[in-house]
Parts: structure tokens; C-alpha cells; sequence
């Protein structure tokens, strides 16, 4: 398995990302490719053991920026690490990409390079999110903002493999998120997603409110992308700032504080379930390779993670599957 990362990606690149990466290749014998600042990403490789590691390192020139525009930064640096990164894939050198690095440019590198999968309109970004019955599966959280009902039913087939293969969910759930649980509720796109989806071979169990996303009502939660990072913002909004609250209202508690030792393990748990370094990146899907979209703020923990969600893709066949029960929905459609 190897594993083109890209080194320079992140406020916190090039130190957690090769960090995550030696991580990475030392717990699961990964063949890491450290793409990025040849110089740079050696002496961050000095700090560790890495002899018997099967890592490397691609030399690349060049960087985009958080601040850069996404499409003309990708025309204009061709030897940028990100680029470089689907390069690799393209070229067989490497079978999935890692990056926490400005995600447009990552996008937009992935699917220029690598294109998208056959029957698939538009790839989505898809997101792990902690709820009371397990995890669910969100998407589309960015890549398009507009969308049209054929485009969510693809990505309810996409979340659906997903879900099944790389999560381990057999048969999972898919929701429609809407205002309304009932069938003529919401806006024209989701009116009409509704219907296709109900007369598709998914196993749709209806639409679902903002609220049921958090209980675990649905597996996979289908939406266009300007909701669903709406979503993805509002949960790590809340989850910060309800860490924030416990934390207050212990030290403010004299009660509170001769539990310290209990809470703390309590908190210990609860800070897990919704940190989101245990859940490693997003994969785009839909395009015709293994690409995970990283935060920016990625330390060595979720790089680790992130690398090893980027694996399960590759090795679990994603692609193939969502290409399978693409062409099996055009067929009965």
C-alpha cells in the first residue's frame, strides 16, 4: 500500500504531518511518500527512528497556500506538493493521497488529475460524525454548493459503500436531511431527491431534521454541500464549546472538584468521541482514485488517522463498489 502524503499541507506541515506519517508507517507498514520540501521534510525526519520505515520522500517545489485561489493556484504550480500528490496516483506510483493543505486546491487536483469515476456527476466530501447510536456518515460538506436531485442520489450511493465497506455498517441507513419528516416538506431539490431516492434501490428511510443527525436516525445523512458544512462548522463549534463549559464549571464547582479524578476520566471519554484527530480525515468521493481531504489544523494523531482511513479506502475497493451500484441504478432507472 502506498501512500502519497502531502507534506506541506496544514498549519502544522511539515513537523505533525511527517510525525503522523512515520506514525503511520510504523504501526500498519504502510509505503509512505513524503511529497513536499526535500530539505525540509529530512530534518523532520531526523527526530525519529525511520531506517527499517518504509518511507520516502518525492521532492516538490512548490506550495499552495490557504490564501491562494484554488483553481488558478493548481493551473499555475505544477509542481506544488498537492499536485504532485495526484500525479502520483495518476501515474501508478502511489494508490491515495493525504492533505491537510488548502482543500480546494486538493479537490481541484484530484479531480483534474484523476478524474471523476465513470456515471459519477460530481465527487462529494464525506465526513464521520459521533451520534448516540454509533457513527454517521454526511455528505456532500463543501464540494458543491448547488447541487441537483441526481447529484444527491449519487451521494447516497457513494455514503451508502462507504458506510458498508469502510465502516463495517451492513445495510445502512440512508436520510434525506430536511426542514420536515414529511414528503412534500422543504425546497424543490429536496422535494424532488425524495422521490428518486424512494424509487431507488437504497435503503432510504426517509428525511430527517437537523436534530436526528446527532441521535444516530439515519447512517448516512445526504445533503447539498452548503448545508452540510454548515453542519460540519456547528458541530465543531458546539463540541469546543461545550469542552469549554465542562471545564469551567468544574474549576467554578467546589462540589465538582472533589470529583476531579472521576470527571476527568469522564471527560477524558467524551473529549475521544468527539475529537476529531480519532476519526482521521474526509475522503472525497467519487472521483477515480483515494483522495482525504484533511483539517488544517491536523496534528500527527489525525494524520495517522487520516492515512489509515486513506488505506481502508483503497483496500475495502470503495470505487469499484460505488461504480457497481451506479451502473445497477442507471440500469433500472
Amino acid at each position: 500500500m502506498r501512500i502519497a502524503v502531502d507534506a506541506m499541507g496544514g498549519d502544522n506541515a511539515p513537523a505533525s504531518i511527517v510525525q503522523g506519517a512515520v506514525q503511520a508507517a510504523r504501526d500498519f507498514n504502510y509505503e509512505i511518500i513524503l511529497v513536499g520540501d526535500e530539505s525540509r521534510i529530512k530534518k523532520e525526519l531526523e527526530k525519529y527512528d525511520v531506517g527499517s520505515l518504509p518511507v520516502t520522500v518525492k521532492h516538490a517545489t512548490e506550495v499552495i497556500s490557504e490564501k491562494e485561489s484554488p483553481i488558478v493556484a493548481f493551473r499555475q504550480k505544477k509542481d506544488a506538493s498537492v499536485v504532485v500528490c495526484a500525479r502520483l496516483i495518476k501515474e501508478g506510483k502511489a494508490e491515495a493521497m493525504v492533505s491537510a493543505g488548502n482543500s480546494g486546491a486538493t479537490m481541484a487536483s484530484a479531480l483534474a488529475t484523476l478524474r471523476r469515476l465513470p456515471g459519477i456527476s460530481r465527487p462529494a466530501i464525506a465526513i464521520v460524525m459521533p451520534t448516540l447510536r454509533g457513527m454517521c456518515v454526511i455528505l456532500d460538506v463543501g464540494a458543491n454548493v448547488d447541487c441537483k436531485p441526481l447529484n444527491l442520489v449519487q451521494f447516497a450511493v457513494m455514503g451508502e459503500i462507504y458506510m458498508k465497506y469502510v465502516m463495517g455498517r451492513e445495510n445502512p441507513t440512508v436520510g434525506l436531511l430536511n426542514i420536515g419528516k414529511e414528503e412534500n416538506k422543504g425546497n424543490e431539490l429536496a422535494i424532488n431527491t425524495y422521490k428518486l431516492l424512494k424509487e431507488s434501490d437504497i435503503n432510504f428511510i426517509g428525511n430527517v431534521e437537523g436534530g436526528d443527525v446527532p441521535r444516530g436516525k439515519a447512517d448516512v445523512i445526504v445533503c447539498d454541500g452548503f448545508a452540510g458544512n454548515v453542519i460540519l462548522k456547528l458541530s465543531e463549534g458546539v463540541s469546543s464549546v461545550i469542552i469549554q463549559w465542562i471545564k469551567e464549571g468544574i474549576v467554578k464547582s467546589p462540589v465538582l472538584l472533589i470529583f476531579k479524578l472521576l470527571l476527568k476520566q469522564l471527560f477524558a471519554g467524551l473529549k475521544e468521541k468527539i475529537n476529531y484527530d480519532e476519526y482521521g480525515g474526509a475522503p472525497l468521493l467519487g472521483i477515480n482514485g483515494a483522495c482525504v481531504v484533511c483539517h488544517g489544523v491536523s496534528n500527527a494523531k489525525a494524520m495517522r488517522n487520516s492515512i489509515k482511513v486513506a488505506a481502508k479506502f483503497v483496500e475495502e475497493k470503495v470505487n469499484d463498489n460505488i461504480e457497481k451500484v451506479i451502473i445497477r441504478e442507471k440500469n433500472n432507472g
